[in-house]
């Protein structure tokens, strides 16, 4: 199979380009050469810019196209419009957060639940407020272009190494350099899906030629937080940190920000986030690689690449983490 990436060299585009590799496809990566450029040599490299660059794309056919980078709606259409007849396959990396806010007031939301909407849907400013709305937009601009042809896959947070956010790396990070860590309350529920598990899935959703919705998180159990330390600490071995649970009350009340100064975690009024349906996907093949697999990976990763004393790109600075910590 003949597969074009948009993207395809940081982070899920990466995973996405290793797999398909992996799987025996021919890959072509089209980007603009700025993130590790030197990736892939055995992978065929096209360089432009999707906004009102895409001239390299022209006169080409491929099996599928995978685009893991829209975000805002014109230029998934513009993407769409000009490979709808050299592509016979479209995959479209969305979120979860294309539900409405209601929705995460619940549990186990599927892909038929109410999508979020935008009071100005010209905007193309990407924000907290319009990172969800807008994805829905894409979602709907390449479903328009391209109708019955198009997969949408809805990750829930990913994880796994070379993630550039340190969202989920802050916690066994944290733990593997020792002394005491603020966690969330131990029954705080996370859905999070390894970067490789979602790779490996796609590429085979897209050989079997799926379209549609499907919400991609895991794990295929309820995961809380109690759990997610535990797997932490063994991971960092006898040098572990001692961690600390913090109530909800605690944390809100020293107005500690939810998903900013703890990373990824959610008061119960935003909860249902993690408690997403996942059926849809497992029934489709979707197999998940145990947490601690990912965590050591991950953990394995930062130190290799980065350092176990490199600044984190996420979470509590350490004068805050200490202040808290004598209060709880």
């Amino acid at each position: 199979m003949r597969v074009l990436i948009i993207g395809g060299t940081r982070f899920v585009g990466r995973a996405l380009t290793q797999a398909a590799l992996d799987a025996g496809h021919d890959v072509t990566l089209f980007n603009r050469g700025q993130t590790n450029p030197d990736l892939f040599p055995q992978a065929e490299h096209l360089q432009g810019d999707r906004d009102g660059g895409l001239d390299a794309l022209e006169g080409r056919t491929w099996d599928a196209a995978i685009d893991t980078c829209g975000y805002v709606p014109r230029l998934v259409r513009d993407s769409t419009e000009l490979l709808k007849d050299a592509v016979e396959h479209y995959t479209f990396i969305s979120t979860i957060s294309v539900y409405d806010e209601s929705v995460y007031t619940s549990t186990g939301a599927t892909e038929d639940a109410p999508l979020a909407t935008l009071e100005d849907e010209t905007t193309e400013e990407v924000t907290g407020d319009t990172y969800g709305g807008l994805k829905v937009l894409c979602e709907q601009a390449a479903e328009t272009v391209m109708p019955g042809r198009v997969l949408h896959a809805r990750p829930g947070l990913i994880i796994g190494p070379h993630d550039p956010t340190d969202r989920f790396t802050y916690w066994p990070v944290q733990v593997a350099r020792g002394g005491q860590v603020l966690a969330p309350p131990e029954d705080a529920p996370l859905q999070v899906i390894d970067v490789r598990d979602l790779a490996k899935w796609l590429v085979a959703m897209i050989e079997a030629r799926k379209t549609g919705a499907y919400n991609a998180t895991g794990p295929a159990y309820p995961l809380t937080y109690d759990k997610v330390m535990i797997d932490c600490r063994e991971a960092a071995g006898e040098d572990a940190a001692e961690v600390h649970h913090a109530s909800a009350e605690f944390l809100l009340e020293h107005e500690v920000q939810p998903m900013g100064a703890l990373p990824l975690w959610l008061p119960e009024s935003h909860a249902g986030m993690f408690r997403v349906s996942v059926e849809k996907a497992l029934a489709d093949g979707l197999a998940l690689r145990p947490l601690p697999e990912t965590i050591e990976d991950t953990l394995a990763w930062f130190k290799d690449e980065r350092g176990l004393d490199d600044d984190l790109r996420a979470g509590i600075d350490d004068d805050r983490k200490r202040e808290l910590l004598k209060l709880l």
